[in-house]
């Protein structure tokens, strides 16, 4: 045996036992590593991204958003306005993390939240709101920061309905509702 070989041998009997061939159990616990390592990548959200589980919205006037999922935790933000839509990303007894609009995530307790479906008007300049989802004649136009309850969703549109008006408005101008989400009605409870 020569100096190299005797070098590398060692090296080569990691992953041999003493009848010279692989087991058939350390190839399979290699398989499921690597079929969980895949499986974990696919249904990671994008980095930073929470998943949403569910869309709700404010129930009182005021709201209280906190660090934590306690009344003893420290408010971060007072929310004064019924029907504000958030984004549930958690769930901790009768407390909910939720994510705003503009991306603060806190802790609410569940009594001030709803199941009441509502968006807000995002971007800038005033959007037009049609009679149909293609389009059609425009029926108002709704300013950025306006908040209407949510009615049902094709695939590019909603339709919305908010003081004495009652249209479609484009996805992309909306926060309250996922990309994807198609319906016709929504439930009442």
């Amino acid at each position: 045996m020569t100096e190299a070989e005797s070098w590398v041998k060692p090296a080569l009997n990691l992953t041999v036992y003493r009848t010279g061939r692989p087991t058939f159990v350390m190839i399979r616990i290699a398989a499921i590593l690597l079929i969980l390592s895949v499986v974990q990548a696919e249904a990671a959200p994008a980095a930073g991204a929470p998943r949403i589980l569910r869309y709700v919205s404010q129930r009182p006037e005021k709201a209280y958003l906190r660090e934590g999922p306690t009344y003893a935790h420290k408010v971060l933000w007072i929310y004064r306005h019924r029907g504000y839509p958030f984004a549930v990303i958690a769930e901790f007894d009768v407390w909910r993390r939720v994510q705003t609009p503009d991306g603060t995530v806190g802790w609410m307790a569940s009594s001030m939240l709803s199941d009441q479906r509502t968006v807000l008007v995002t971007g800038k300049g005033q959007v037009k709101l049609t009679a149909d989802a293609d389009g059609g004649k425009v029926v108002a136009l709704a300013d950025p920061g306006a908040i209407a309850s949510l009615r049902s969703c094709a695939r590019d549109a909603c339709r919305i309905h908010g003081e004495k008006v009652d249209g479609w408005i484009a996805k992309s101008r909306i926060w309250g509702v996922g990309a994807d989400e198609v319906f016709d009605k929504l439930r009442r409870r």
